[in-house]
């Protein structure tokens, strides 16, 4: 792997999970050094990111991570709405309708309980993969691609809500199962009320805690 590869994922993953927070200032310097890698992959890999819209730069040697407030999370899930819904339709005429059935099963018969979770996050990756694969189409799948890395980060900074999670479920089924059924309109409809309640509780979560902060 190259060095500007390596340095990209780790500060990438460093982001999305919160170990650099928003605001938090990378020097070339600093960053170079503590990443084992020369300045050159550290400003590809910088510049890779700033692409992302992850981090900013303030000065020739200075990026911060970037801020991401409600605007920022509404303006993400405006652009994921027209995308996601793009791609269900252009599933629902593409896809193997058998892969998305078994898909469909699986959610269906999701349990959240013990290592259940897990599960379900690698049954959306999966999902995520099949609707690429189905869609086929190298522009939209790169979008969304840039979508799920900003996505990583917005889940990370709202609270977990059991509830939310299991809808979730049951609205990822209907989708598969509107996709399998070669059902356009209801796959594009599925998706919006999946993104709808998504982002919904996303920003009551963030309220919440902006509320208790401000309390404490």
């Amino acid at each position: 792997m190259r060095a500007s590869d390596r340095a990209y994922r780790t500060l990438l993953a460093e982001i999305q999970e919160g170990v650099l927070p928003a605001g938090a200032v990378l020097g070339e310097v600093e960053q170079a050094a503590r990443l084992g890698v020369s300045r050159t992959p550290l400003r590809e890999a910088l510049a890779r990111l700033a692409a992302d819209g992850l981090v900013v730069q303030q000065s020739p040697r200075v990026t911060v991570v970037s801020d991401v407030d409600a605007d920022d999370i509404r303006a993400l899930f405006e652009f994921r709405r027209a995308l996601e819904e793009a791609a269900a339709r252009l599933a629902a005429t593409r896809a193997d309708p058998a892969e998305f059935a078994a898909l469909a099963d699986e959610f269906d018969s999701t349990s959240l309980r013990g290592e259940g979770r897990e599960h379900y996050y690698d049954l959306i990756e999966r999902f995520d993969a099949a609707l690429d694969a189905a869609v086929d189409n190298a522009y939209l799948s790169a979008a969304l691609r840039t979508i799920r890395t900003h996505l990583v980060r917005v889940r990370r900074l709202a609270r977990e809500n059991p509830a939310r999670l299991s809808a979730s479920v049951g609205e990822h089924a209907v989708i598969a199962h509107a996709i399998a059924a070669k059902d356009a309109d209801l796959a594009a409809h599925a998706t919006h009320v999946h993104l709808h309640n998504a982002l919904t509780s996303i920003l009551a979560s963030l309220a919440e805690a902006r509320t208790e902060s401000g309390a404490a």
